[in-house]
């Protein structure tokens, strides 16, 4: 649908999937905004990211204010590590708290989560790479995975996938994927190093490229573009893939570690179940 943007915003501090959740009323998804936090300059305001040099008590406090608007307690959150690698765990009640307030309790060595447990809040932080998520209504999974470059080229989208059929057993057509705010293809200058990469991924047969030659030895890349075709090629439904329009280096309301030349804070993707009984 031309214009449609599938986040969408009702709070400062988040955007929505609301397709999913006006069709599923126990999920809640979405991803965070820069507004209405505590912090201050260069992480101003609602930097959610324990890495950045911020004050970690501040950085707590800002996780109370989003735990607080999406009434979903703090203490059931989880993060991981995200090292840009393709490492997806499978995480339970048992991993609650973990990420949530020190970095060393987090996930270790995992980019990718996913749970089929009720009120357990899987998060991920973000400053230009793609969040990706994951849902299966009708299994009652939800996923997150974190997609930089190299995540992407290393296809944690198509590990999440590959996981949920194989060691899961769910079905394919059942699986929804949402491709969140990340950088723009405008936005997104790389070198031949990066564009190797995706050429060695990127199939041939389609007969086109997700970039194009800038300056300098330089190229536009298009993350969003890439990471849907992977999905594609693991069986996903083009019907079943949404995807934001939100370019994080250009919109007032996101962190971007390009157009900020590093010193910035962190969103957060964030996807939950809520238990049936409230």
């Amino acid at each position: 649908m031309s214009g449609y943007e599938p986040f969408t915003q009702q709070h400062q501090e988040f955007v929505s999937i609301a397709e999913w959740e006006g069709l599923f009323p126990n999920i809640i998804a979405g991803f965070s905004t820069r507004d209405g936090g505590y912090s201050t300059a260069p992480f101003s305001s609602l930097n959610l990211g324990l890495h950045v040099n911020d004050d970690q008590p501040t950085v707590v406090a800002n996780r109370r204010i989003l735990a607080k608007k999406l009434d979903f307690p703090i203490e059931n959150w989880v993060g991981s590590e995200q090292v840009h690698e393709s490492m997806v765990v499978k995480v339970s009640e048992e991993d609650r708290g973990r990420g949530v307030f020190d970095l060393t309790s987090a996930i270790k060595r995992a980019d990718g989560i996913y749970t089929n447990r009720p009120n357990v809040l899987l998060t991920s932080l973000y400053a230009d790479c793609v969040p990706l998520y994951f849902f299966s209504p009708s299994h009652f999974y939800i996923g997150l995975a974190h997609a930089g470059w190299r995540g992407t080229v290393a296809n944690i989208g198509g590990e999440m996938i590959r996981l949920w059929i194989e060691r899961e057993q769910i079905s394919l057509d059942t699986i929804k994927v949402a491709i969140g705010p990340c950088i723009s293809k405008k936005a997104y200058e790389v070198d031949e190093g990066v564009i190797a990469e995706i050429d060695r991924i990127w199939p041939s047969r389609l007969g086109y490229v997700p970039y194009i030659k800038h300056k300098n030895q330089k190229y536009l890349l298009d993350l969003r573009t890439v990471n849907k075709q992977l999905l594609l090629e693991a069986g996903v439904k083009e019907k079943n893939i949404i995807v934001s329009s939100i370019c994080t280096a250009n919109d007032s309301r996101m962190f971007s570690h390009r157009a900020e030349s590093g010193k910035t804070g962190r969103m957060m993707s964030f996807i939950g179940l809520r238990h049936k009984g409230g």
